[in-house]
């Protein structure tokens, strides 16, 4: 059965982008009697806000969308998240980070410049670690790239286009040693992202392009947890009379704005290229 979801942040009101990447999810699971999955990716706290979530709910009750189930909110499952990075530490596969943002902005703009495969620290020497973790030094979780794809052997994943599904051989090399579990945090957008999706029962992940470069990672994140990746479909992003993408700060195309400019969800469909 074919499962899709709609995994928006409460970080802002939701536009016509957000519209079309919902919308796709839904018609897609009801038209193959399938279901259709709403998650609430919360994690950020400071950024997060209760009635940008409310507004979530409002806004595609107001399109007419309806989701399967309980939502799914990523605040409320950080211990699965904590459990999924226990696995990737208990085969060596993660290791502690103490480099601040900035330290890793002067590392990728140094003159000898970033290598090809990304931004790879490596684990400290022990005695160094060790010492850091006495001083209360925080610490992210950066999962080390060169063990892991060792670890999960060649990987590929199918993706839909318009011209038909095809099967991708998957490259994550150049996120590089990617941050996993943030200090402030405990866990990162891609751990979460795939976790959630093999607790849902994910067979398909609709997004946007921009996202596309994300799916090479998560299918080798998929393939460390012993998991089958779900297709991927990447679709246009929406862009405003300008010819940018839509972003949250566009407050004249939320759908909030819409619908109080007299609009109809009627409306706002045809306006998409669905």
């Amino acid at each position: 059965m074919i499962v899709t979801r709609f995994a928006p942040s409460p970080t802002g009101r939701l536009h016509l982008g957000h519209a079309y990447s919902a919308i796709l999810n839904h018609d897609r699971a009801r038209a193959e009697g399938g279901r259709f999955v709403l998650r609430i990716e919360d994690i950020d706290a400071s950024r997060c806000r209760p009635a940008f979530e409310d507004a979530i709910y409002e806004d595609l009750s107001w399109l007419g969308l309806a989701w399967d189930g309980p939502v799914l909110r990523q605040s409320e499952r950080m211990d699965a998240y904590a459990e999924r990075l226990g696995s990737l530490r208990a085969h060596g596969l993660a290791y502690r980070c103490f480099r601040t943002r900035a330290d890793v902005a002067e590392a990728m703009s140094a003159a000898h410049g970033a290598p090809e495969g990304g931004f790879r620290p490596g684990p400290l020497p022990p005695r160094e670690e060790a010492a850091l973790l006495a001083e209360g030094h925080p610490y992210a979780w950066r999962l080390d790239l060169a063990r892991a794809q060792a670890e999960a052997g060649p990987i590929a994943y199918e993706e839909e286009t318009p011209q038909g599904r095809r099967v991708v051989a998957a490259d994550p090399a150049p996120h590089g040693d990617i941050v996993i579990a943030r200090k402030d945090v405990g866990t990162s957008y891609h751990l979460a992202s795939v976790t959630d999706d093999v607790a849902s029962g994910v067979s398909h992940v609709i997004r946007g392009e921009d996202l596309r470069e994300a799916a090479p990672l998560h299918a080798l994140l998929y393939a460390l947890l012993g998991e089958a990746p779900p297709v991927y479909a990447h679709h246009p992003l929406i862009a405003g009379p300008d010819g940018r993408r839509l972003a949250k700060r566009d407050r004249s195309v939320t759908l909030a704005a819409l619908r109080e400019a007299g609009k109809t969800s009627e409306s706002v469909r045809a306006r998409l290229p669905l």
